[in-house]
């Protein structure tokens, strides 16, 4: 169970606002890149003014994000706007996106640093595995446990957390939750090459010839 297990009903109260947006001509690439300018303009900020209230822009902006990527994908599928120009600005939105947003930290836990780029190294490599799979014949992998939506919610609150107790930054327990992440996101790439595996494996059964 992932925060992405929870798009269909987010989609619902997403769908009249994809009606208006449809109705006024806005495309799925063109909400992509607003979302993708977003976090680069917001992750700049951050990086370029590294104060602890500040942060208490990221759940905001992880949340409109999350809208504008249930809004490009709604406009994608359900008004007939897909195409392989979209599908790339929507892996690789999301990549540099997350980069952009999720860097930042490293200015407020130098102590971190290490632990984590090495958080942000494993969350594109699920991204990446998850494409992977759907280039060898599986479906887009989407599982958890620390999928795109989770890691979302995961840096959101450390955001909050960091711009309510500014003191908290200067904390060794945060090391420990970062190692955590870290192992989890482990797991998470392990889990996406079984799943997909796996998927393969069943649709290869299904299309042998019986004896």
């Amino acid at each position: 169970m992932t925060i992405y297990d929870l798009k269909p009903k987010f989609q619902n109260l997403l769908r009249p606002i994809v009606q208006k947006l449809y109705d006024t001509g806005v495309t799925a690439n063109q909400v992509t890149l607003a979302a993708m300018l977003l976090s680069i303009l917001i992750g700049a900020l951050l990086f370029i003014f590294p104060n602890p209230h500040l942060f208490i822009l990221l759940p905001f902006v992880l949340f409109i994000r999350m809208a504008l990527n249930a809004i490009d994908g709604m406009l994608a599928r359900e008004h007939h706007q897909k195409s392989h120009l979209g599908a790339i600005l929507n892996e690789t939105g999301d990549v540099i996106s997350d980069m952009a947003l999720y860097i930042p930290f490293v200015l407020l836990f130098p102590h971190d640093f290490g632990w984590i780029l090495l958080i942000l190294f494993l969350s594109l490599l699920t991204e990446f595995i998850g494409v992977i799979a759907q280039a060898i014949g599986a479906s887009r992998r989407y599982d958890g446990p620390i999928g795109k939506s989770d890691r979302a919610f995961i840096f959101g609150t450390f955001g909050l957390l960091v711009a309510l107790f500014p003191q908290i930054t200067s904390s060794n327990w945060f090391t420990a939750i970062f190692i955590v992440l870290s192992l989890l996101l482990f797991y998470t790439c392990y889990n996406r090459i079984r799943k997909a595996l796996s998927e393969l494996n069943t649709q290869t059964d299904h299309h042998k010839e019986p004896l």
